[in-house]
């Protein structure tokens, strides 16, 4: 049972970390119906960094391959494109560092009495379909990887922090900024998942450190079991948004944010 409980973690946890709908708000609510125990903050955080794993290789070719380049102009031309993504990920990741470090620091109990909550997550979970939709209704943008400024970068960083928030939804939150400010979706769902890797990867990281003692107590194999099944669920995921997004926008997930905030709230 304890092996089939972090399988369901990690399908939870892997399913829903890309796709708009909050990961963290799932892991809670689902194995309340379910009849399984709340992960919690640490346990969540761990089996995070299975989705940064596969973050990481879905997007390998992006961050480490350097290919061949029939002349010195192209190959720079790679080189400025790679330094322009890296330097923006360094910035968007500024605002939820000063965040996140700040709540940990000095009030590090503030998520988990109310923001934890059904009805909170209920709540959450309406207004960011309604900031979803408002999102997918905006105009189409021209704005991408190649020609986006810094300024840019920063703002889906500073809406990102948000997503320290169950029920926010990461994804949900940075692409519909991005949207807003005239990304195209393509890119803003790519660049999303880009920044999405140091933002993840630090959060497990401290959640770690700062809950060593309640870490110790999880059995190692059924753990390495879900971090498994987190990875393989995120691979699935995040090619399943790419592909479905680009051409079907955010309407499937806006109704299903709508109906998960109802049955929560029928259930209270």
């Amino acid at each position: 049972m304890e092996y089939l409980k972090f399988i369901v973690y990690g399908l939870i946890q892997g399913l829903t970390e890309f796709i708009p709908v909050s990961s963290t708000a799932h892991l809670k609510i689902i194995s309340l119906f379910l009849g399984i125990d709340d992960p919690g903050r640490t346990l969540s955080a761990i089996i995070q960094l299975g989705s940064v794993f596969a973050l990481i290789w879905y997007f390998r070719n992006d961050i480490f391959k350097l290919r061949s380049y029939s002349s010195k102009k192209t190959f720079q031309n790679f080189l400025n494109k790679r330094k322009r993504i890296f330097g923006s990920i360094l910035i968007g990741t500024i605002p939820i560092i000063l965040l996140g470090g700040t709540i940990k620091l000095f009030i590090p109990h503030f998520f988990d009495n109310f923001f934890r909550s059904n009805i909170s997550i209920a709540l959450v979970s309406f207004l960011m379909a309604f900031f979803m939709f408002i999102a997918d209704s905006a105009k189409k943008g021209s704005i991408n990887l190649n020609n986006h400024k810094y300024s840019d970068s920063f703002l889906i960083g500073f809406s990102q922090a948000f997503a320290i928030i169950p029920g926010v939804s990461r994804s949900g939150v940075t692409i519909s900024s991005a949207l807003l400010s005239g990304w195209q979706r393509s890119d803003a769902a790519k660049f999303s998942f880009l920044l999405g890797i140091p933002a993840i990867f630090l959060s497990a990281t401290v959640e770690l450190f700062t809950s060593f003692n309640e870490f110790s107590t999880f059995r190692f194999l059924p753990l390495i079991v879900g971090l498994t099944t987190t990875f393989l669920s995120s691979l699935l995921a995040i090619d399943f948004l790419l592909k479905y997004y680009s051409s079907n926008g955010f309407k499937l997930f806006i109704i299903y944010r709508v109906f998960f905030g109802v049955v929560i709230l029928l259930n209270l």
